[in-house]
């Protein structure tokens, strides 16, 4: 009885634990998908000039479904520490929903990787032919060619048609007036140590690295929602055969905890114990009415030795 008793209790111990763990786990998981979201969230907010709004929508959710999931996984540790049935379910059902906000996340953003090419041309036409009428663009579009070392869309030239410089009558055919954000390598100016002469400007245009860049931020938040979607399913199949243990061992627990109460004679009612009456502890017998006709219906017989 010693060993199965230790057994049980083992099995109850590693049954929580492993709760504990598994849910330390997940919340590691939710910082990193919280890390994630706001690295792409920024950004994508670095050039919401270039970027439609509803693509702030998968890092977004990516990032609420990170906080969800530290709430969860603080309900898993916090049933498996109380041993609690139905917490443990309660954190399998909450897991099984972060899994389908998860999926929707992946679903999203896969969505959202085949328009990057379509979104990116449109905008970044639109934003050459807005920039010399919104400073907002124009700052936009100077920090993307400055950061990215790029120049235009496809090429330097997308600036012929967009750049009013250009449209100076004195210039060339081939000669193509391009913003300081394009300019790769200057020379100090003697009259004005702050102003520089562009002498080389960037080749490429700034469309190749801007679609990397926003598909495989893309790509990254569907590959990544999809692999902790899949860990996620396991941990509700986890969360609930540790239950199904939890239950079986407790109820396990109790019916011996029962056996050894009746082995013992006693009788649990109302939350106060009781001994039998026909038992030893009580040092008397009951015997039946028969024995001792109506007037006497009880006798008590002492059981034990005589004091004297």
């Amino acid at each position: 009885m010693a060993n199965r008793e230790l057994q049980l209790n083992s099995g109850m111990k590693c049954a929580k634990y492993m709760l504990i763990i598994v849910s330390f786990m997940f919340a590691l998981t939710a910082i990193l998908l919280i890390m994630v979201g706001t690295t792409i969230q920024a950004i994508f907010g670095d050039f919401s000039v270039f970027i439609d709004g509803h693509f702030s929508s998968p890092p977004a959710l990516l990032i609420a479904i990170g906080f969800i999931l530290i709430a969860v996984a603080m309900l898993g540790a916090y049933g498996a520490v109380k041993e609690s049935v139905m917490l443990i379910n309660l954190y399998g059902v909450c897991l099984f929903l972060v899994f389908i906000l998860e999926v929707s996340a992946a679903i999203a953003a896969f969505v959202m990787q085949s328009q990057v090419r379509g979104m990116l041309m449109r905008t970044m036409h639109e934003a050459l032919a807005q920039y010399d009428h919104d400073p907002y663009v124009k700052a936009g579009v100077d920090l993307m060619q400055s950061g990215l070392e790029c120049c235009g869309v496809t090429e330097p030239e997308d600036w012929k048609d967009n750049y009013a410089p250009n449209k100076n009558l004195t210039l060339g055919s081939d000669d193509v007036v391009v913003p300081n954000s394009c300019c790769g390598s200057t020379v100090p100016d003697l009259n004005d140590d702050l102003m520089g002469t562009c002498v080389e400007t960037f080749d490429y245009g700034c469309f190749r690295k801007m679609n990397f860049i926003v598909s495989q931020s893309a790509m990254l938040i569907a590959t990544g929602a999809t692999t902790v979607a899949f860990v996620q399913l396991l941990g509700v199949l986890c969360a609930f055969m540790l239950a199904k243990t939890l239950r079986r061992n407790k109820s396990i627990r109790e019916a011996r905890r029962w056996q050894l109460q009746q082995s013992l004679g006693v009788l649990i009612s109302g939350g106060k114990m009781a001994p039998p009456q026909n038992s030893a502890v009580t040092g008397y017998q009951q015997l039946d009415n028969g024995e001792q006709g109506s007037h006497e219906p009880y006798t008590y017989t002492p059981q034990s030795p005589s004091v004297n």
